[in-house]
């Protein structure tokens, strides 16, 4: 009899629930160990061990309790650098502020804080792995949930964690996404508390109760469950599984979720009308490699005869924040920003990607004028192969010469179910959910009050979901 092939889920992060993973992947349903199709294999790393240390009551305010926490510490504990957990860049830009400006007006031995988080450049990001040590200076961290397991930072031997974290969730009523700050989860607190013992036995100083920490749910949210799933049931479909709504997933979504992306993706005209996709139209947005309304604009861009300019927008936004707003010179970065606004909007604002491209990819042009010149160099790459993906599927190449309206008009026919109508008030009421919204100040239209307006939530310079907001074509 042929040997069943034994499945192994090797599990690398504590922020995983190893358990949950094994019975999903687990065919043997009697009590025959041996019978298991899958199994955990446990890679321990090597930990020193941590001191864990929780506050005797609740802190009212955990930015200003992270700065006395941190002066605390490079006054009494032996040398070490400190990472210092926080949710956002606002946070993260003020605790360094406070930090470097009391080194400066004090008496205290040298030290320096220094911030990561993803908006920052990459030439701001290596200065966290500088050792300061050498030089008698006393480093300070101050990053967001990246420091968590996406990089390592080596010499950290204490650890100051506020407690929460900022996470994506999309909720289905509203048919929008948002960061929220929320408790973090055991798992992750003690992910971040094993980032002072990689190198020494260090400390972690938990701005927290030790209740609170027990009260705390075991593992994350899984993703799964708080996330668009327009792109997810697409690919389902593409790959021959009809019913989704009986998909067995590994963390089930809400029903609602999943029905309101079947919805979109019928207005779409990706699914017909017995939920089957649509050929050739449905498959074709399935191959796309970015989300479906940014592959409708793109496959329709050929009716109005823009595709050469919803490349350059599809390919801007599909990349980290174009443009760098230096803390210490936004005034300066927000008048050159200023320069590429346009009075249609946001989205038309980004054929920035034109002028990259005209200066030769110029990084002292970028540097100039405050723009992500690796940003930028992705997104050339990005749009080599999107164009590579409407040519194949006979999209003609064509530019609109200047003709805003039918750029907008592209961008509606894959964005129209975030349309938004101008209220009497001065606000926005999305005219399929009727959310109220405001157009966000980074906005080119904030001082404006066009009557009907769409919206494409991303990432503007801000580590935060805003709406970016485009006059109706």
């Amino acid at each position: 009899m042929k040997k069943r092939p034994e499945l192994r889920v090797v599990i690398s992060s504590a922020t995983l629930d190893a358990q949950v993973f094994r019975d999903f992947f687990n065919l043997n349903s009697s009590d025959d160990k041996t019978q298991d199709t899958s199994v955990i294999v446990s890679i321990e790393g090597r930990n020193f061990p941590v001191d864990i240390q929780f506050l005797n009551s609740p802190c009212p305010n955990y930015v200003n309790t992270s700065v006395e926490v941190t002066l605390q510490i490079h006054q009494h504990e032996d040398p070490g650098d400190i990472l210092i957990f926080l949710t956002g860049r606002e946070e993260v830009d003020t605790v360094v502020s406070l930090i470097n400006d009391i080194a400066k007006s004090s008496k205290l031995k040298p030290i320096r804080a220094i911030p990561v988080y993803g908006g920052l450049t990459m030439e701001d990001q290596a200065l966290v792995f500088e050792s300061l040590e050498n030089k008698g200076v006393r480093k300070v961290v101050v990053a967001t949930n990246i420091a968590e397991a996406s990089i390592t930072i080596e010499g950290v031997v204490y650890v100051v964690d506020c407690g929460v974290v900022k996470i994506k969730a999309y909720n289905p009523k509203t048919a929008m996404e948002s960061l929220i700050i929320v408790p973090v989860s055991k798992a992750s607190a003690q992910q971040r508390a094993g980032r002072a013992g990689r190198t020494k036995p260090g400390k972690c100083f938990r701005l927290y109760t030790e209740k609170a920490y027990l009260s705390l749910f075991d593992t994350s949210i899984p993703e799964m469950q708080r996330s668009d799933l327009v792109s997810v049931i697409l690919q389902l479909k593409a790959m021959g599984i009809e019913n989704v709504l009986r998909f067995d997933f590994l963390s089930p979504p809400s029903a609602e979720s999943m029905a309101k992306a079947l919805e979109l993706l019928y207005s779409l005209k990706a699914l017909d009308d017995y939920g089957r996709l649509t050929m050739p139209f449905g498959l074709q947005l399935a191959e796309f490699p970015v989300d479906p309304p940014m592959a409708a604009m793109l496959l329709n861009s050929h009716a109005f005869m823009c595709a050469e300019e919803t490349l350059s927008i599809a390919a801007v936004l599909t990349v980290q924040n174009i443009f760098v707003t230096p803390s210490n010179m936004r005034l300066d970065a927000e008048e050159e920003r200023r320069k590429f606004s346009v009075e249609e909007g946001d989205h038309i604002t980004y054929v920035i990607y034109n002028a990259f491209i005209k200066n030769k990819q110029s990084p002292q042009w970028c540097a100039k004028r405050f723009v992500n010149y690796k940003a930028l160099v992705r997104a050339v790459t990005v749009r080599k192969q999107l164009e590579k993906y409407i040519q194949k599927f006979g999209v003609t190449i064509r530019s609109c010469r200047g003709d805003s309206v039918a750029v907008r008009k592209a961008i509606v026919s894959g964005y129209f179910a975030q349309a938004a109508k101008l209220q009497h008030d001065g606000s926005y009421k999305t005219i399929r959910e009727q959310t109220v919204c405001y157009i966000h100040p980074t906005s080119v239209l904030f001082n404006r009050s066009p009557g009907y307006v769409f919206c494409k939530r991303t990432e503007l310079g801000y580590e935060m979901l805003v709406w970016l907001m485009i006059q109706n074509g």
